[in-house]
């Protein structure tokens, strides 16, 4: 988090995709260029892309060689505001942090309440499974969230990335995001406390 400390309030936006979401090679690049053109401060997390080969399905993916998928040279370009993470990074911990405005997001629910509870605004790009759906609720029903849209062949650009990551950190759009995330907020925070709705729920259950 030290990287974090030296950064201004709410001027990073972070990106990470759950501890099984993994991108090919392509897809990483496109990130990379979609954050280096966006301008914007950021955290990303990445993990290696997914063997091919059937006998590595179920062993752990080896550490991310950042300088082969990475453009070349990106990481040198973005040293002076960006942090590239191999694997993992404290997510509850970087979330709370005053300097983190943003976050793209894989949609799973564990992420998804970790955000809320900060009270920070996120792009949904989901991956599989039940975070399609994730998504339509957290753009379209809570209004905590902005979308992010791949192209006819599944992949999404990196002109995608830099729109999205410009709108969340720096439009009329993220504002209203970051309000509705901050009163999202304060409503956990009165869920979560003595004789709020979700203490109230599990005290039924247990």
């Amino acid at each position: 988090l030290n990287w974090l400390d030296l950064q201004p309030s709410k001027s990073v936006v972070y990106l990470c995709f759950g501890s099984l979401g993994v991108f090919n090679g392509d897809q990483l690049k496109e990130i990379a260029k979609g954050l280096e053109m966006s301008g914007h401060r950021f955290l990303w997390v990445v993990r290696s892309p997914p063997s091919n080969r059937k006998e590595d399905r179920f062993l752990p993916p080896p550490e991310p060689n950042l300088d082969e998928l990475l453009p070349e040279g990106f990481l040198d370009r973005t040293r002076d505001r960006g942090l590239v993470v191999k694997k993992w990074a404290p997510q509850v911990a970087v979330l709370s942090h005053d300097s983190v405005g943003g976050f793209v997001t894989h949609c799973g629910w564990n992420s998804v309440l970790e955000a809320v509870r900060a009270g920070v605004p996120m792009v949904a790009w989901p991956l599989y499974a039940e975070q399609r759906f994730n998504k339509v609720v957290l753009v379209e029903e809570m209004k905590l969230a902005l979308p992010m849209n791949e192209s006819d062949d599944g992949m999404v650009v990196a002109t995608e990335v830099e729109k999205r990551v410009g709108q969340l950190m720096d439009s009329e759009d993220g504002k209203l995001l970051r309000e509705v995330a901050t009163a999202r907020k304060e409503e956990a925070a009165l869920a979560m406390s003595d004789g709020g709705s979700s203490r109230v729920a599990l005290f039924k259950l247990i």
